[in-house]
């Protein structure tokens, strides 16, 4: 009989302009709930594009309403060079986290004019 999967939130960053993973990108995560937010953690992404720890895990990670801010445009200016940051800022991401899920993987793909996100497992 196996155990049952440790609940847990993870995302990565894929630089779709260039091809590789987007390593140093600042990620925020907040909680919302009665009209206002908490930061829950906050990270950089890994040479993989991912980071190196789940942003939450076990009790942690609550049903609820969540968001992950991306700090894109940093990113493209410091890897890119002038004028490769200035379209994207931030880019937020809000989903929501149903009792019984246990992992949420929320990747992040982004050129410096465009960006996508889905439901990964």
């Amino acid at each position: 009989m196996s155990s049952p999967e440790t609940p847990r939130l993870t995302t990565h960053v894929l630089d779709t302009a260039h091809g590789r993973p987007a390593a140093g990108v600042a990620v925020q995560l907040w909680r919302l709930a009665d009209g206002g937010r908490e930061e829950v953690a906050r990270t950089l992404t890994n040479a993989d594009g991912r980071c190196d720890a789940p942003l939450l895990a076990g009790d942690a990670l609550r049903p609820g309403i969540y968001e992950l801010v991306f700090a894109v445009g940093a990113y493209f200016a410091a890897s890119h060079g002038a004028g490769a940051g200035d379209f994207l800022d931030e880019v937020p991401v809000r989903f929501v986290v149903r009792p019984g899920l246990n992992h949420y993987h929320v990747p992040l793909l982004i050129a410096p004019y465009a960006y996508s996100t889905y439901r990964g497992s």
